[in-house]
């Protein structure tokens, strides 16, 4: 052994090698690609901003789509407090296509960001566009606007927002710069019920539809509907209670695993790829679903 090196084999294991598990998990969401230069900027830029024992979780979706976007808020923000947890969950959301007015926009200005409470005890901190918190609006305690720069930028998530995510991470007292309180079902505009919510990596359909939409009320498993969406339609999707009671090959029409205690009902095709079948189509899709006369 070199004499410049030092004898490690009485030491305790490296702290880099075995890192503590940290219960404040920051989810970002945003329309940004994984491994884009765009989601490698905020990160450094949070990442000054947020405690060490904080751990950071991306998930993207397409350019744009405040639907896809509210779809994956929800899921990330609605899970259930799971008692004697002591953790904290941040969902930092920004899909921003600034379509609240059409005309040039003055200093890029964009959509004002919100902060959110939720009874779960999830934060939320998210550009207010769209359809992007349309999914959890029936669910939020407190929504307040945040008095941060709109302006100045077009790479807000880096440029203007971080040091207020920050703040939440760390647990400060963000008073200061909370503005106009607002009523999320004014604020906050209800989801269609009847569109293509999420599209997921195997191809299943994601759509709005609930367990308690009037549109599935009464589907009987083994009955067959058609399904339409977009310029393609199947007649013979057959209603099931899950994934793996139908044959290899059948579409099919289902209660998903998202949605928790009101699901989020999907088209699939057991061993196939559901998506591609009806066109790949994105988030906000309509969907036309007709029973067969009896």
């Amino acid at each position: 052994m070199p004499d410049h090196a030092p004898d490690r084999s009485q030491q305790p294991a490296s702290a880099d090698l075995f890192p503590r598990i940290s219960n404040h998990l920051l989810h970002v969401v945003a329309d940004y690609k994984p491994g884009d230069l765009a989601m490698a900027e905020v990160l450094d830029r949070l990442v000054e901003h947020l405690p060490d024992s904080c751990r950071i979780h991306c998930t993207s979706v397409h350019n744009f789509n405040t639907v896809e976007t509210g779809f994956v808020v929800a899921q990330l923000v609605l899970k259930p407090h799971v008692e004697g947890w002591q953790g904290s969950r941040i969902i930092f959301a920004n899909c921003a296509p600034r379509g609240d007015r059409r005309g040039a926009r003055v200093d890029n200005e964009g959509e004002p960001l919100v902060y959110g409470e939720l009874a779960n005890g999830a934060k939320l901190l998210a550009v207010n566009s769209e359809y992007s918190l349309s999914v959890v609006r029936d669910y939020l305690t407190n929504l307040w606007v945040v008095n941060v720069d709109r302006g100045g930028s077009q790479f807000r998530s880096r440029d203007n927002f971080p040091p207020i995510v920050g703040m939440v991470a760390q647990g400060k007292n963000i008073e200061d710069f909370l503005g106009k309180r607002l009523d999320p079902g004014k604020a906050i505009p209800q989801m269609p019920s009847n569109i293509v919510g999420y599209v997921d990596n195997f191809y299943n359909i994601k759509t709005t539809f609930r367990a308690d939409s009037p549109e599935v009320l009464g589907l009987v498993p083994g009955e067959e509907v058609e399904v339409r969406i977009g310029h393609t339609s199947y007649e013979n999707v057959k209603v099931a209670t899950g994934s793996f009671n139908v044959k290899e090959g059948e579409l099919a029409f289902a209660p998903g695993s998202s949605g928790y205690d009101n699901r989020f009902w999907e088209i699939f095709q057991r061993r196939g790829e559901a998506a591609k079948l009806f066109g790949d189509p994105s988030a906000g899709t309509p969907i036309v679903l007709r029973r067969k006369a009896a």
